[in-house]
């Protein structure tokens, strides 16, 4: 904040400070008066909000501050390359995200795989009949006996 930027703002809370006590002296129509053009002028100051909102600026190494637009579009093109590489940068989390779910996926068919192989092999080493594991009694017999 500048020296003028400091003068107006101390020279507008003295103004305000002056007008908030003698505002107490005011006869009553006036003051409402008053009040409805506060809100009128409130109105319309919030009406002429800037269409463009500024996002907080980026600091790139060797390159000074980038700044952006809500809608991305940049200027140059240094900050369109900067604009591109911060979307990409969503782009790889999402990327190691799905990554990660189908190596879990595919590790967990193999544990099925796996586990099927086991009991297959168990059953073509076994003395007993094939029979005897379609049998639901020796199934009974089984659990009871482990």
């Amino acid at each position: 904040m500048n020296k003028a930027e400091l003068r107006e703002r101390r020279f507008v809370h003295a103004v305000r400070t002056a007008l908030n006590e003698s505002a107490g002296q005011l006869p009553p129509d006036v003051r409402d008066r008053l009040a409805a053009a506060r809100r009128t002028a409130l109105a319309h100051k919030k009406a002429e909000a800037p269409s463009t909102v500024r996002s907080p600026v980026l600091a790139m190494p060797g390159v000074g501050a980038v700044s952006f637009d809500v809608e991305g579009e940049a200027q140059s093109p240094l900050q369109r390359a900067a604009a591109f590489l911060r979307r990409l940068g969503l782009l790889w989390p999402t990327i190691a995200l799905i990554a990660g779910l189908a190596g879990i996926y595919q590790w967990q068919q193999q544990q099925r795989v796996d586990e099927l192989a086991e009991v297959d092999t168990a059953m073509m080493l076994d003395d007993l009949p094939l029979a005897a594991y379609a049998d639901q009694g020796f199934h009974q017999y089984l659990k009871h006996d482990q």
